[in-house]
């Protein structure tokens, strides 16, 4: 049996607050998933969104897509943490760094992954 293509392990952190930690694709096959668990968790009174993509291997515009959906379906916030270079170079491109709150990584993870890269 094949491991699913998305996993999202959702925690609710208070009151209004909840963080999704995403593991696998975020693309055209999943990114309907990370839409449907938002809107179930907004529906269920968490506004707030924290929305971990530390272990996304791949996001490819249907990922992207859907965070502006997010950004754009609820009163609350949605920010991203756990965001890889590669990743955050596609948000500064799109503009999507100016929409959603993207976390800082650590100086060190910068020149980490520069050094891989």
């Amino acid at each position: 049996m094949r491991p699913p293509l998305l996993s999202i392990e959702v925690t609710r952190l208070d009151a209004g607050h909840a963080r999704l930690r995403l593991t696998g694709d975020l693309d055209f096959d999943t990114a309907p998933e990370l839409v449907d668990a938002a809107a179930g968790l907004r529906a269920d009174g968490c506004p707030e969104l924290t929305i971990d993509l530390g272990g996304v291997g791949l996001c490819d515009s249907s990922g992207l897509s859907a965070f502006v959906v997010l950004s754009q379906g609820g009163a609350g916030t949605v920010r991203l943490t756990g965001v890889g270079i590669r990743l955050r170079q596609l948000l500064d491109r799109t503009g999507l760094t100016e929409l959603l709150a993207v976390e800082q990584p650590p100086v060190r993870a910068v020149e980490d992954e520069r050094e891989v890269g």
